[in-house]
């Protein structure tokens, strides 16, 4: 794992346009032609390497990214899609059917918990959700019909750390698939070589970084991503999320920069935590040493990358807070937005946005209280400027 750099693997990849472009040309077609009616047989049935049929198959634009994706998660291969949710909710279908369980982390991205609270019962699949961060209480939940253990490496929006070795260690011990959603901290983690099984990513954030662009992706076994994308029972083919061809190559050529933005994403957020928690404001950052599994991220991660661009800030009260984000966007520190891993920062109160799907008496359970902010720390080239005009804001509004 030492020797594993994603960045070095992505930089290995090499693609010609076909007219010799130093990229990668884009098929622009959802049909493609064939010289004989065997090889478009041959090609409905998965058996003529190089050939296409029809995009919602693949298109050569997609399996460029396919591989990319691949490459740096350090799977067999790999499938994207239209959206994150594109990625996960075909996943999910394919492992389990009518009758499994599945075991997730409590905090996890809204739009995941609605899918998995709400919608996968109409199909007969339950989930219990737990504490990931609590090893005994996981495996109490596991039962006979369990087929998948659900986490994210970095959780939405609390920043829980996932152990991911000692998790793929009970998923084994069970025959269970691991099941890890990586959007947080691509390149720092690398999930399947700690024992992950599939790992996923919303393309939209920082794989892409330009918030202009929404896909996903799952990364996994040769034999998975196959039965995905399987003509008569692949979830991935019969529900049909399949990217654009252009969006996959705006993608694949963002990709190319992520090892910087990522480097400097996590020094604008380690460097804001740090100045935070000093000024006495609750600030949870896995770079801190306060946080409760900051030993356990610190040897997960690629040092290189450092401990993410996510951060949270407790500013005591949904008022405050919510005072707070209109002042900084006021004064240009960033967009009072969803999403992340854009280059300007980008801050929402999680608990009325992205996890507004979690009932109230759940959010205060698991610790979402009303004054929290979510940080996507952007690329400020002089982040003790984005500091201090941050600080005036809460100065102003007597936070501090």
């Amino acid at each position: 794992m030492k020797n594993f750099n994603p960045a070095d693997n992505i930089q290995d990849l090499q693609y010609f346009g076909e007219f010799g472009g130093v990229n990668p040309s884009i098929s622009d077609s959802s049909t493609y032609t064939f010289l004989s009616a065997k090889t478009m047989f041959d090609t409905f049935k998965g058996n003529a390497e190089g050939c296409y049929l029809y995009s919602r198959h693949s298109s050569p634009s997609n399996l460029y990214l396919d591989k990319a994706m691949a490459a740096m998660e350090g799977t067999e291969a790999a499938n994207v899609s239209a959206s994150g949710m594109g990625a996960i909710t075909p996943t999910l279908l394919q492992l389990c059917g009518q009758g499994d369980h599945i075991v997730s982390s409590r905090t996890i991205y809204g739009g995941t918990y609605a899918f998995l609270k709400n919608f996968t019962p109409k199909f007969g699949i339950k989930t219990t959700f737990v504490d990931i961060t609590k090893l005994a209480l996981v495996e109490a939940a596991i039962t006979p019909e369990t087929k998948v253990l659900y986490c994210e490496t970095v959780s939405n929006p609390l920043l829980e750390v996932a152990d991911i070795a000692s998790l793929s260690k009970l998923a084994k011990k069970y025959n269970l698939k691991l099941v890890v959603d990586n959007t947080f901290s691509p390149l720092s983690v690398s999930p399947a070589l700690m024992g992950a099984d599939i790992v996923i990513h919303s393309l939209t954030k920082y794989i892409n970084g330009s918030s202009d662009t929404v896909g996903g992706v799952t990364c996994a076994s040769q034999e998975f991503i196959d039965s995905l994308k399987n003509v008569n029972n692949g979830a991935s083919m019969l529900l049909g999320p399949t990217m654009d061809s252009l969006r996959s190559a705006g993608v694949m050529k963002n990709l190319r920069t992520l090892h910087i933005r990522m480097k400097h994403h996590s020094h604008n957020a380690l460097y804001l935590a740090e100045h935070f928690e000093k000024d006495g404001i609750k600030t949870v950052y896995p770079g801190l040493k306060s946080h409760p599994s900051h030993e356990i991220y610190k040897n997960m991660i690629n040092l290189e990358y450092g401990f993410g661009g996510m951060m949270t800030l407790d500013v005591g009260t949904l008022d405050q807070a919510n005072a707070l984000m209109e002042l900084m966007q006021s004064k240009n520190l960033g967009y009072l937005a969803v999403s992340l891993g854009f280059y300007k920062t980008l801050f929402s109160a999680p608990g009325t946005s992205t996890s507004s799907e979690i009932p109230l008496d759940e959010q205060i359970e698991m610790g979402l209280t009303d004054g929290l902010i979510r940080f996507s720390i952007g690329l400020d080239n002089d982040i003790e400027r984005t500091y201090q005009s941050i600080k005036s804001c809460m100065i102003a509004l007597s936070i501090l």
